[in-house]
């Protein structure tokens, strides 16, 4: 059967949903959006439409052909140890 750390474990993941989803539930009410079904963003932002099209939501190297923040970062230490090695 369940132990009594079972039963803690199984509460505080409880909790972390309801806190999760009373979080996005103000979000949404910040942002005046409504809601229809408050449990579904244990997992989904309220902000995020899912579309993968999307302007807003999507990946710039997809959308608009150029690099993402991860990537240009990545570059500019590329080019800042480029740099180092030619002095």
């Amino acid at each position: 059967m369940s132990n009594q750390e079972d039963k803690i474990k199984s509460s505080l993941r409880r909790h972390r949903d309801e806190t999760a989803v009373n979080k996005q539930i103000k979000i949404a009410q910040a942002h005046k959006i409504p809601i229809t079904e408050p449990h579904k963003y244990v997992k989904h932002h309220v902000t995020n439409c899912g579309n993968p099209r999307c302007v807003i939501c999507s990946n710039p190297r997809h959308v608009f052909n150029e690099a993402t923040i991860q990537e240009r970062r990545f570059d500019q230490d590329k080019l800042h140890i480029d740099d180092e090695e030619t002095k």
